[in-house]
């Protein structure tokens, strides 16, 4: 079942169309990913779904009404464009954050401090927020878009700024957040955070999205005929090789295309006549990163939108 519906939104700018007929679903209890690069358009999808844009055509459903002031009630919201008043103390903030959705009381100032000291801030809790770093500031504004206890949570480049500590910190809170059956959309341009948290994604390219669906299955699909390679050696032969059809190197492994799904074990048999020092061999394995090369990485937008 699917808990939001975008149904074909545009929206322009002047002369500038930033979205055009985008169409996804986010279903029920799931990490939604919207994936693409910066200026792609994800921000402004975003704004069209919590109201904050009103499209030029298309509509958002939720659970089946169209959205409303309603959604904007029960959803969370961490802009990629922070905003936080530099003069408020940081309990206070949090506070009023939560009033602004109509949480009040003892329970929620609770809550506060128990996610305070999650993130190691408890000591500076009547702190001026001017007087935090900037990776400080990033965890309050977190904390802040969860601290009323939303249905919906959607963080727009959520782990910018923040070092690999409270990364993790905050992807344990994101996970623990989905196994009581929120609803998570994450929108980056990160592609690893996206392939290790979300079930289904939607990529934008140019204001359009050029493939959306389970993540499983769109990784089924591509890895065909992909293999994974870490190896000690050169492997510039197969640049000449007629069973290749791409090479997307990494550094630490290799991404490599065939032509054919049945001619990984050939490719194989070529390392091992080169004396290739073969460390790891997955067929039909592929990285969203090597995805989204593939349907985007030169620039030029797909015409056919996939659906997995």
């Amino acid at each position: 079942m699917n808990a939001l519906e975008v149904k074909n939104l545009t929206k322009s700018f002047d002369k500038v169309v930033a979205v055009k007929d985008a169409s996804f679903t986010v279903p029920e209890g799931a990490i939604f990913g919207l994936i693409g690069r910066n200026g792609a358009g994800k921000t402004t999808t975003i704004r069209m779904m919590m109201n904050i844009y009103m499209p030029d055509s298309g509509e958002v459903i939720l659970r089946g009404t169209k959205v409303g002031q309603e959604f904007r009630n029960r959803v969370g919201y961490l802009p990629e464009e922070r905003g936080l008043y530099k003069k408020m103390k940081v309990l206070e903030t949090l506070l009023f954050f939560a009033e602004m959705k109509g949480v009040t009381g003892k329970e929620v100032k609770k809550r506060a401090l128990t996610y305070l000291k999650k993130f190691d801030l408890l000591d500076r809790k009547d702190s001026k927020i001017e007087d935090l770093s900037k990776g400080n500031q990033q965890k309050i504004q977190f904390i802040a878009t969860i601290l009323h206890d939303p249905d919906f949570v959607i963080l727009d480049e959520p782990f910018s700024g923040l070092d690999p500590i409270n990364t993790n910190l905050l992807k344990e809170i994101i996970l623990e957040m989905k196994s009581r059956g929120k609803v998570i959309i994450l929108s980056t341009h990160l592609m690893d955070f996206a392939e290790k948290m979300c079930d289904n994604i939607a990529i934008i390219n140019k204001g359009e999205i050029i493939l959306h669906g389970s993540l499983n299955k769109i990784k089924e699909k591509y890895g065909l005929g992909n293999v994974t390679l870490n190896y000690d050696g050169d492997i510039s032969f197969l640049k000449q090789s007629n069973i290749v059809a791409s090479m997307n190197d990494f550094g630490n492994y290799t991404g490599i295309k065939v032509k054919e799904p049945s001619q990984t074990q050939e490719l194989l048999k070529s390392l091992i006549e080169k004396n290739i020092v073969v460390k790891r061999f997955s067929a039909n394995e592929i990285s969203l990163h090597e995805i989204f090369v593939e349907l985007a990485g030169d620039g030029e937008l797909k015409k056919e939108v996939q659906n997995a």
